[in-house]
This record gives structure tokens, C-alpha cells and sequence, in this order.
């Protein structure tokens, strides 16, 4: 499941790039998590409490950033592990811009999940991801600027409107059960 994400955030593309990097930030800014620990200039170990519909775990997880390109952009990949929960692999592309109102952090996120947690649906697994994804990436933007506004895609609207579209197509069920049944 791929998930888009931008934000304008009033603050240089430096500082935005440095929270980034900062384990207690992204410790702050992850939903549900319990500890985080940074291994190596690139990779971080952390514990996060989840909750998709009724499946409820702790996950192991190891976070490595790579394609670094400082202060532009980078690619986090992460695995976790929730024991009889299941467990979850993603990657993230990030990519910061400087804009003439500070900076645009936008990302592009793929998830894969399996077991148990996989079980409770994909409609509600891809909600409860990008809940997460916005929640975090919206908790860090809002951290350097509480102003920070998550840009919205804008959905192109339709010639016809769907519920036209519906009731146009149950009336002519309605007109064929009534021809059909004479």
C-alpha cells in the first residue's frame, strides 16, 4: 500500500533535516513509541506499541536510513517484528524542498504487512498506516512549526456526479424488474 504525504513548514530546510536525524524527536514524533535507540549513524532500534482494529502488539523494529543525500532527501526502511501479531516492512522516500515559506517535506511510503495483523483487512490496516504516517510526519512538522499545514491533494472532480451515476443505475434495474415481471 503507497502512501503521499506534504507539509509546509516555516523553518529552513537544515532544521527540518536535523529533526529528521534526531532520535529523541523522531522518539516524540512515532505514535506508540516506547523506546528508541540509535545504533550506528544509520540505524536506530525501537519499540512501538500498535493498534490496528482488534490486534493490539508490541513491535520490535530496526529503522535504517539510506540514499542519504544531506539536506535533501533520504529513504527510511524499516522492519518490525510483533511476535503473534505479525509483522510489517516499509520504506519511506522523504524529500525536502526549500520553498520561499521554508520548507516542503514530502513522502512517499510503501507498507507490507503480514500475519495476524494482515487478517484484519486491508481497508483497515491501509487506514490505521496512514493514520500513522500522517500522525508522525505531522507531529515532526508541527514540532518546528506549530503553524505547519499538511498540503492536502486535490481530488478531480467527476463529470458526473456518483450518486447520479447510482441512481441512475437503479432506476433502470427498477425498469427492467418491472418490464421482466408483467
Amino acid at each position: 500500500m503507497e502512501i503521499k504525504g506534504r507539509y509546509v513548514i516555516a523553518n529552513t530546510r537544515e532544521s527540518v533535516w536535523a529533526a529528521l536525524n534526531d532520535p529523541d524527536v523522531l522518539k516524540e514524533c512515532i505514535p506508540g513509541c516506547e523506546s528508541f535507540t540509535k545504533t550506528s549513524d544509520t540505524e536506530f532500534d525501537a519499540d512501538v506499541l500498535a493498534k490496528i482494529g482488534p490486534v493490539k502488539a508490541r513491535f520490535k523494529t530496526t529503522v535504517r536510513l539510506e540514499n542519504m543525500q544531506e539536506p535533501e532527501s533520504y529513504t527510511i526502511v524499516g522492519s518490525s517484528k510483533g511476535g503473534n501479531a505479525g509483522f510489517a516492512r516499509g520504506k519511506a522516500d522523504v524529500v525536502l524542498v526549500s520553498t520561499d515559506n521554508g520548507t516542503e517535506l514530502s513522502y512517499t511510503a510503501d507498507f507490507k504487512v503480514g500475519g495476524k495483523i494482515a487478517q484484519v483487512g486491508s481497508r483497515l490496516v491501509s487506514g490505521a498506516t496512514k493514520k500513522t504516517a500522517d500522525e508522525f510526519f505531522g507531529s515532526l512538522s508541527t514540532r518546528l512549526d506549530p503553524d505547519a499545514q499538511k498540503i492536502e491533494e486535490e481530488v478531480p472532480e467527476r463529470a458526473i456526479p456518483l450518486k447520479w451515476i447510482v441512481a441512475g443505475a437503479m432506476a433502470i434495474a427498477i425498469l427492467l424488474w418491472w418490464y421482466f415481471s408483467r
